[in-house]
């Protein structure tokens, strides 16, 4: 994937934010949907979207989504080390 482009209405991850291909959801409100990986990398693999903007992906955040949206990451993330107690 390269850092420019359009974006795909129609790719994946879209699909899943538009309830058209399923996922194992862990987190949601208005700001992310935070769902666990098909493939995970590890135990707990977890995959935290924007909802409210097309991003192919973090560079093309709008400036004023990316705190909101940081703060679910970190929500989730600590939710994650409570549950799984990583190293």
């Amino acid at each position: 994937m390269s850092l420019s482009g359009s974006y795909d209405p129609n790719n994946i991850f879209a699909l899943i934010l538009k309830g058209k291909e399923p996922c194992f959801r862990v987190y949601e409100d208005d700001v992310a949907l935070a769902f666990m990986d098909i493939f995970p990398q590890a135990e707990g693999h977890t995959l935290i979207m924007p909802k409210k903007v097309e991003a192919r992906h973090f560079l093309d955040l709008p400036v004023q989504e990316v705190g909101p949206y940081m703060a679910r990451v970190q929500k989730v993330a600590q939710a994650m080390v409570r549950a799984l107690n990583p190293d």
